[in-house]
């Protein structure tokens, strides 16, 4: 297990367990339960996704039976505490465009609409963002395989992008933006 903490006191961590992304992980404290991170983090790992209709959070898409399935994906959970499901919104689209700017380095076509990724009309990307009674949360998956889709998509390994590698670049991007943020919040006074 590797673990680190940014400066900002967001923690993160790459799992070289392969688990399987149900949707079940999308919880509050689950990266305290799991790893023992305790406040705000991003963990990564690799594993199948499989998301069946009592685990989905976006109604739109149990709505229209849009089930998420996947032999492979580099997954990301996010969770912050004292923020808006707004701002995790907004939070969810920066991780979404900072994985994009990663892997256009291999696919400079990539192209980011609202919360996915897409090469041309295959897609990359699953992402939600949720709020809990605690905390607010974001999934990012990417796919690294992209066989036996539901959709058309594109993986990781069609770009010949290592997961873990991209793992750490995006956490550690994701990280950096935090801190940003929260430099040029306390860098500023008040006006009239």
């Amino acid at each position: 297990m590797r673990i680190w903490e940014a400066g900002t006191g967001m923690l993160q961590h790459w799992s070289d367990s392969d688990l399987t992304y149900t949707g079940e992980q999308l919880a509050s404290l689950w990266a305290f339960r799991t790893f023992g991170l305790q406040g705000d983090s991003i963990v990564a790992f690799a594993g199948p996704c499989r998301v069946g209709p009592q685990h989905m959070v976006d109604l739109a898409d149990v709505r229209a039976k849009a089930f998420i399935s996947s032999e492979r994906m580099l997954h990301f959970i996010v969770e912050h505490f004292d923020v808006s499901l707004r701002e995790t919104v907004a939070r969810q689209r920066l991780l979404v465009a900072l994985a994009g700017d990663l892997v256009r380095a291999q696919a400079p076509d990539l192209a980011r609409r609202g919360d996915d990724l897409y090469l041309g009309e295959r897609k990359l990307s699953v992402s939600i963002a949720t709020a809990s009674p605690v905390s607010t949360l974001i999934h990012l998956g990417l796919n690294v395989s992209s066989a036996h889709t539901p959709v058309p998509t594109v993986g990781l390994d069609d770009l010949r992008l290592e997961p873990e590698c991209l793992a750490w670049q995006v956490m550690d991007a994701y990280v950096e933006e935090m801190a940003g943020i929260e430099a040029a919040r306390r860098k500023v006074k008040g006006v009239p």
